[in-house]
């Protein structure tokens, strides 16, 4: 937390910070502030006083709600700048909805990055043209017609089940296995599909949590999740449909949790069970959580990763860039999420989110409703997904010289190199003598 005196404005990017100020970067705007004495010329000079910084991260609008007389400095959605001394008591750290820390110095935590733009291939064209809003829109009724998904409950495991079924029938390899959360016994649905190449295979995976929860009125009440997160995993199993159908180099592999909202359970012990091996050979993970709520004039999305995974987050954005109109925001922040167990382990991961989700009141409710639900964002969402997927499956490493050229005649390169399957490989490259 900031000591002492802390005075404060926001300006456009692109303003010149002021040496001795501080700066942090949200999206188009920057909070700018210093520490110190108060100024003797009041606010003549832009800054206005604060008791000390916070930046808040927050699922949904849920510190809000905790904190309703917290003083907001700039509200970015999911990320909060809050004056430290409007809140009574110390913030707590363990909460699972939202987390409270030092406002970093001189950093962005959430950029509109600019990207290149990369024409689609005649496939991908062809399989994003199969992504079919009325098959993912039908899953994502059919999950919140469960009274409620609550991890250890009975409308959880139908949802587990029914889920199971459908990646069977589709191809898949599966296997549920158990996940302890408080209270009892949840599950994780888990689905494989073996890529073609010979040899030392990568594997994606693609991951969602199943479970829905209602926190006000306990784990009895109704709890659709139509948004938080049927959305998700409807795009699990939408994403699996297309994909199933072409073969790739390496393996995919689809993840329902369960335990989710009760803190990360299905995702944390799927982790921590990993074999060091199996760990090693995750090429990427991309986590979908609530990509079907449309909460500003536009649609957008937002990319959350770490340091580890800032290269998945940039291949997503140029992705939302070439083959959708999405808006794309990222931050290396990652929070509350079934990413956030990959990260920790050193795995990259990354979650695409609907934008500006503490506008969405509704989740964690009875009224987080399909008829809330915008279809077309969350099939701009899955196109994104789909275009960077097609690449991180089929990806081929390129070849590295294990040592100079040799020209053994006129016309004639013999070329060494270390090839994929880490064997030596020997190429005659031919050409007009002389």
């Amino acid at each position: 937390m900031s000591t002492g005196s802390v005075r404060w404005g926001s300006v456009p990017v692109g303003t010149e910070v002021p040496t001795g100020r501080h700066w942090v970067r949200f999206g188009g705007e920057l909070l700018v502030w210093e520490t110190g004495p108060p100024s003797s010329t009041g606010r003549e000079d832009g800054l206005v006083p604060a008791a000390g910084l916070l930046l808040v991260t927050q699922v949904g609008d849920a510190f809000r709600q905790d904190h309703p007389d917290a003083v907001v400095l700039l509200d970015h959605g999911r990320h909060l700048v809050v004056e430290a001394g409007s809140l009574r008591g110390a913030p707590d750290q363990a909460h699972t909805c939202w987390r409270a820390e030092t406002l970093p110095e001189d950093a962005v935590v959430v950029d509109r990055p600019r990207v290149a733009t990369r024409a689609p291939t005649r496939r991908d064209t062809e399989l994003l043209a199969g992504l079919s809003v009325a098959s993912w829109e039908q899953d994502v009724r059919a999950l919140a017609a469960v009274r409620t998904r609550l991890s250890s409950g009975a409308g959880f495991m139908t949802a587990a089940t029914s889920a199971a079924a459908t990646l069977e029938a589709l191809g898949f390899t599966v296997r549920t296995d158990p996940v302890q959360v408080p209270g009892g016994v949840s599950a994780t649905v888990v689905a494989d599909r073996v890529g073609s190449r010979t040899g030392a295979r990568r594997v994606v995976l693609i991951t969602a949590h199943l479970d829905s929860i209602n926190i006000a009125g306990g784990p009895t009440a109704v709890a659709p999740g139509a948004d938080d997160n049927a959305s998700g995993a409807a795009g699990i199993l939408e994403l699996g449909r297309v994909l199933v159908g072409v073969t790739w180099q390496h393996d995919l592999r689809l993840l329902l949790f369960g335990g989710e909202e009760q803190g990360l359970f299905g995702s944390r012990q799927y982790v921590a069970a990993l074999p060091l091996a199996e760990r090693s050979r995750i090429r990427a993970v991309l986590n979908l959580d609530m990509i079907g709520r449309r909460n500003g004039p536009s649609r957008g999305v937002l990319l959350e990763g770490g340091p580890a995974s800032a290269h998945l987050v940039d291949d997503l954005a140029a992705a939302a860039t070439s083959v959708t109109g999405l808006q794309v925001s990222t931050s290396l922040s990652p929070f509350a999420s079934d990413h956030v167990p990959f990260l920790e382990a050193g795995i990259p991961a990354v979650l695409a989110i609907e934008d500006s989700d503490s506008s969405n009141h509704d989740i964690h409710s009875d009224r987080d409703v399909v008829a809330h639900i915008e279809p077309g964002l969350a099939l701009e969402i899955l196109r994104m997904c789909l275009a960077t997927l097609l690449r991180w499956l089929d990806s081929r490493p390129r070849p590295r010289p294990a040592g100079p050229v040799v020209a053994r005649a006129p016309g004639r390169l013999d070329v060494f190199v270390v090839g994929s399957d880490s064997a030596m490989h020997h190429q005659v490259l031919k050409g007009p003598a002389g």
